[in-house]
């Protein structure tokens, strides 16, 4: 989380109070927001892409085509089951370079992709970067959460083999970055081995 007048690079303190205070920023029963059960498909089906091209996903070094082959119906089930459902306004893009601290608590800004829904997707979203900065395992900020947890890793998994979009041409690293984590928070959760 960025203190107030500065932008990146700062890393994420751990403090149980810092993570309360930016997981429970949300309004109460926010109206006029997009359900984020509409966009089911593009979030929990990173693993229905792989099994389709697993190309990309090999390139990444994640895992082999022997290993892929036995833990992807297990991944794709339970990414598949996430919940979604929820009344809570989400953000659905928390990290360090969205996040100010001030005197009055941690602010989040840049809400472009402002949804409603199952506020723990908001945490689990951000538990991978906040690990990536130096902050908690993910499991540590929420824990018991297979199903989540696989639903990061997919989504992430399955684009940070592809190639840079014209706009983000250093997206794919950090992508390849969080579905590390993502997966090894996934496969600890479900009982699986890392790329066996």
């Amino acid at each position: 989380m960025a203190p107030a007048g500065s932008h990146r690079g700062t890393k994420v303190p751990s403090r149980p109070s810092s993570l309360r205070s930016v997981r429970w920023l949300q309004p109460r029963r926010p109206t006029g927001w997009t359900p984020l059960e509409k966009e089911r498909d593009r979030l929990l089906g990173g693993w229905a892409e792989i099994a389709r091209d697993p190309e990309p996903f090999l390139t990444l070094g994640l895992g082999s085509g022997s290993w892929l082959r036995k833990n992807l119906p297990v991944l794709r089930n339970a990414a598949e089951s996430a919940v979604l459902e929820g009344d809570a306004l989400l953000h659905l893009d928390v990290r360090s370079d969205n996040l100010c601290l001030t005197e009055r608590g941690a602010v989040l800004f840049d809400w472009n992709h402002a949804h409603i829904g199952n506020p723990h997707v908001d945490i689990a979203a951000w538990a991978s970067s906040l690990h990536l900065e130096g902050g908690p395992q993910p499991e540590a900020v929420l824990p018991d959460s297979p199903e989540l947890a696989a639903a990061l890793a997919g989504f992430f998994a399955a684009r940070a083999g592809l190639p840079p979009p014209e706009t983000a041409p250093h997206v794919r690293p950090f992508q390849l970055a969080q579905a590390r984590i993502a997966l090894r928070w996934a496969l600890s959760e479900l009982g699986l081995r890392f790329g066996q």
